[in-house]
């Protein structure tokens, strides 16, 4: 944060461009979703672990099926996490222009490390496929209501409509967002089931789709229940920047489910039920707009004064 404080170019520093702000907002709104994503996952894993009795016998077999419990949720955060340092670094070292590529920045390092964590601890096509492929095996054993929760879905959203909340600040129009993605979601999950049948493992593509709107309703909803957590702890004016951030996030994130789900239903359907389909999807999506430049401009401001990211 120093250097965009002290580069100056055509008069002024660069921490004062729009578009500088833009990239340091982005960062910090994308390390926060990071953050609370794993910070969730972690405090999931622990509530079961401590209910484990470490003096018995199977206390390791346990332990271990303990872990295994949020194993969707490992693999969501691998994938997601891995994507979003590379965005990071990417983004930081087009701040810094020339000099990131010069050994003597430290984000040329961090630039060349990053890449490598999309690639070990299972590639992140593999994670996507994994994550659907665990879905689908818990969904048969019913450790999930997925299949039947998904018909539910499809049966109330044809007479169903978005709640209009306006964006007042209290995140009610994000909450709501939140949960109509994982409406959209389940209808989506439904379409792929009744097109391909036990075949739905094969088609690597759908199953892709699916997962990254898998993956952006878990980031949606966890960086949302942080945010609310901060605003009951700490009051509305403690928790703005955070407010701010999941406020932005919700409102892009929101944009690419629509987008996901829309090449879904074009690569599934045709004619007349891909009609229907995408009808219903735009009735669904009907949310008032959010103002993320303004937004942006904001957080990157308490970011640049801070001097640091501010969590």
């Amino acid at each position: 944060m120093a250097y965009v404080k002290q580069r100056v170019q055509f008069g002024k520093t660069i921490s004062e461009f729009g578009l500088i702000k833009h990239k340091i907002a982005e960062m910090a709104i994308r390390t926060f979703t990071m953050e609370s994503m794993v910070y969730r996952t972690a405090g999931m894993i622990d509530q079961i672990l401590q209910r484990i009795d470490h003096h018995t016998n199977d206390s390791a077999v346990q332990v271990a099926a303990g872990i295994e419990e949020y194993a969707i949720e490992d693999s969501i955060n691998k994938v997601y996490s891995s994507e979003m340092l590379d965005y990071i670094v990417d983004e930081a070292l087009q701040v810094f222009g020339g000099y990131g590529y010069i050994h003597d920045y430290p984000v040329e390092r961090a630039y060349r490390d990053s890449r490598i964590n999309r690639i070990w601890e299972g590639t992140n096509e593999i994670n996507r496929l994994l994550i659907m492929d665990m879905f689908t095996k818990r969904a048969m054993k019913n450790r999930l209501p997925l299949l039947g929760a998904a018909q539910k879905v499809t049966n109330e959203l044809l007479t169903s409509q978005p709640a209009m909340d306006t964006d007042d600040g209290k995140l009610f129009l994000q909450n709501g967002m939140v949960e109509m993605s994982k409406k959209i979601a389940l209808l989506v999950v439904d379409a792929g089931v009744q097109k391909y049948m036990m075949k739905l493992a094969d088609e690597q593509e759908i199953l892709a789709l699916i997962s990254n709107i898998v993956i952006e309703v878990f980031a949606m909803e966890s960086a949302l229940l942080r945010a609310l957590k901060s605003m009951e702890r700490f009051g509305d004016e403690r928790s703005e920047v955070q407010k701010s951030m999941v406020r932005v996030y919700v409102n892009d994130a929101f944009e690419r489910i629509r987008n996901y789900a829309k090449q879904t239903f074009a690569a599934i359907g045709k004619g007349d039920t891909l009609r229907t389909q995408l009808s219903t999807l735009e009735k669904l999506s009907s949310f008032p707009p959010v103002n993320t430049v303004g937004l942006r401009r904001e957080i990157a401001d308490a970011v640049i004064k801070t001097g640091k990211y501010p969590f």
